[in-house]
Order: structure tokens, then C-alpha cells, then sequence
């Protein structure tokens, strides 16, 4: 029976600093390497995203809107440069945990189109699988048919591998609780949302783009919407903090954990 992989993301504000421009959280990084190598996952791919490492270049160069002028590509450089520097430093701390992890560069398998994946190429990734490899992906700068070149976000590249792979789960490692009725970081009445549904994230999509309602969940519902052509297709997923210890290991292991579980429906609800 094929051994349907669990999918990982871990956000760019846990792994790094992100109000100290290219500074890793190491320590942050060793222990989730030791949670992850604890978990004993059997077929496990890593995407995580570039916090202090990749947005500073890719606001500095403005990449995401794509090509205008040739200034920009010296930016498109430095910040793919930044991506793979901050992978090398979660790789490091992988393989001394005894993880055999590899770095797979998005860039070079993925073309997107005004900011969406166009194609994707998952010959490489199933085949590390195969051989009991840890792909380890992040969000990167990549070619687009229509902009030239634009940021593809781990997020949006975390669904869309779960959804080609046909993945068991998806486990979100984010530096809050989960989705919240509002920022918990500047609302204390803001409440976790323990389990949301396909249909309520639908419903919610419409607020994406109203200035009246950004970020008022601290940023995670657009990371949250990403995770909808997934859930339609039946991939449970979960967000927890991983800030926390012990977190992350107990979303691998399906072990009870604070977070937000999103499902495809009330009626088709498959345990953690």
C-alpha cells in the first residue's frame, strides 16, 4: 500500500528573526529538526517560508509585482540567493539530527502565472520519497508567463504539493495558535478557532482584498485560504504554534494539540 506523505510548513516568523534582517532562529530550528526526527514520519516533505531572509529583498526589489525595469534583476538574484542560504542553515540542522534531507529549489519546477502555479513538475520529489528522503522546498522567486518573474509563496506551494502528491495531511507550524477571530497579537478578545470547514473558509474568501478586514487575523486567513483546493479534495490540515515545543511533533504523530483543524465538511471529518 502506497504511503501517502504528510506534508510540513513552517512559517518564515518561526525559523527566523523576522524584525533582524537574515538572522535565523537557530535555536528555534535545532528543536523542530529534533521534534521532526522524534515523529518518525515515513514519508515526510518540508516546505518552510523566508521571513527575514527573503522579504526584506523581495519589498526592497518589489519581485512579487513581477518585471519592470532591469534594476530588478540583481534583486531576483539576491533574494533566490537569500532562500537557498536560509535552507542550508534548516538542512544543517536536519542532517545532524540524522534526517536525510535535500534541498529541492522551487524555482527550478515551477512557473506560475500572474502569481499562480501554472505547471509543476513532481517527478523529483516523488522519486526522494521513494528513497526515504526528506524533501526540504521553501518559497521562492520564481519565472511567471505573465510577469516575468513574481514570488511564489511556501503557502501557495504547500497546497498545491499536498493536493499533486495526494498527501495524508498538511501540518502548518505558525508562530500564533491558529486562525483567530481577529490579531491576537493586538486584540485580546481574540478568540482561536478550533476546527473551521471547506464551506466556512469559502464563505470567508470574500473578505480577501477589503481593506476593512486585511489582516485582521494577524495574516493568517490568506494563508489559511491557500489551503482550499487541499481541503476540497479531502487533506485534512492542521495549524499549530510552532513556537511552542512539543507542538509540532504532536500534529506529525496526530497526537491531541492546541490549533485550528480545517476539514472538508461537519459531515466528512477524518481524525487527526
Amino acid at each position: 500500500m502506497k504511503v501517502k506523505p504528510i506534508v510540513l510548513k513552517l512559517g518564515g516568523s518561526v525559523i527566523t528573526v523576522k524584525e533582524k534582517p537574515f538572522t535565523p532562529n537557530k535555536e528555534a530550528i535545532r528543536r523542530l529538526a529534533k521534534e521532526i526526527k522524534k515523529a518518525e514520519v515515513k514519508s515526510l516533505i518540508l516546505i518552510h517560508g523566508g521571513g527575514s531572509f527573503g522579504h526584506p529583498l523581495a519589498k526592497e526589489y518589489k519581485i512579487k509585482e513581477g518585471y519592470r525595469d532591469s534594476s530588478q534583476i540583481v534583486g531576483f538574484s539576491k533574494t533566490r540567493q537569500a532562500m537557498a542560504s536560509l535552507n542550508k542553515i534548516v538542512l544543517d540542522a536536519l542532517i545532524q539530527e540524522g534526517i536525510p534531507a535535500v534541498a529541492v529549489q522551487p524555482s527550478a519546477f515551477v512557473v506560475t502565472n500572474n502569481g499562480r502555479i501554472q505547471h509543476i513538475e513532481t517527478e523529483t520529489i516523488l522519486g526522494l520519497l521513494k528513497l526515504g528522503v526528506v524533501p526540504v522546498l521553501y518559497g521562492d522567486a520564481v519565472l511567471d508567463s505573465a510577469l516575468g518573474f513574481t514570488i511564489l509563496s511556501g503557502d501557495q506551494l504547500t497546497s498545491k504539493i499536498a493536493l499533486e502528491l495526494d498527501a495524508e495531511k498538511i501540518v502548518v507550524g505558525v508562530d500564533v495558535d491558529g486562525l483567530y477571530t481577529a490579531d491576537p497579537k493586538v486584540n485580546s478578545s481574540a478568540h482561536l478557532i478550533q476546527c473551521i470547514t471547506f464551506e466556512e473558509l469559502k464563505r470567508l474568501q470574500h473578505k480577501i482584498g477589503k481593506a476593512e478586514v486585511t489582516d485582521v487575523t494577524g495574516g493568517m486567513l490568506g494563508k489559511v485560504l491557500e489551503l482550499i483546493p487541499a481541503v476540497a479534495h479531502g487533506i485534512r490540515a492542521i495549524i499549530v504554534n510552532a513556537s511552542k515545543p512539543n507542538n509540532v511533533y504532536k500534529a506529525l504523530k496526530g497526537e491531541e494539540v492546541t490549533g485550528t483543524m480545517i476539514k472538508a465538511s461537519e459531515t466528512v471529518a477524518k481524525p487527526n
